[in-house]
C-alpha cells in the first residue's frame, strides 16, 4: 500500500481476515512491508515481544500487536481479545454504500 506521499507503508495483515480478532479463532499476524522480512521487530502492548526476524506467527496471548520494518516503519496496531461473544467486520477497506457482511460469534 502507499501513503498519501507514496512512501511504502508497513501493514499488519490478520488471518482470518475479520476484526476484531479473536484468539480462540487461530489468529496469524504477519507483518507486510519494504525490506528485509528478517528485520521485523515486534511489540505486543507497547513492548518488544518474541523473536525478531519472524515474519508472521500464530497469536497465543490476547494483546496489542505492532510490527516495525527498518525501510517503512511501524504497523497500525491489531488488538488480539479473548472475548467470549464477538461482532467482527471483514478486515478489508470498506466504502459508504458497500454491503458488508457482519458475524456475531461466540
Amino acid at each position: 500500500p502507499l501513503s498519501p506521499a507514496g512512501a511504502q507503508t508497513t501493514q499488519l495483515l490478520v488471518e482470518p481476515p475479520w476484526i476484531p480478532p479473536v484468539l480462540w479463532d487461530r489468529v496469524t499476524l504477519t507483518c507486510q512491508g519494504s525490506g528485509a522480512a528478517g528485520a521485523t521487530t515486534w511489540y505486543k502492548d507497547g513492548q518488544r515481544w518474541g523473536q525478531a526476524g519472524v515474519n508472521n506467527f500464530t497469536v497465543t496471548e490476547s494483546g496489542t500487536y505492532t510490527c516495525d520494518r527498518p525501510d517503512s516503519g511501524l504497523s497500525p496496531s491489531v488488538r488480539v481479545s479473548d472475548d467470549e461473544l464477538v461482532l467482527q467486520v471483514p478486515a478489508q477497506l470498506l466504502l459508504e454504500g458497500d454491503t458488508v457482511t457482519l458475524r456475531c460469534r461466540g
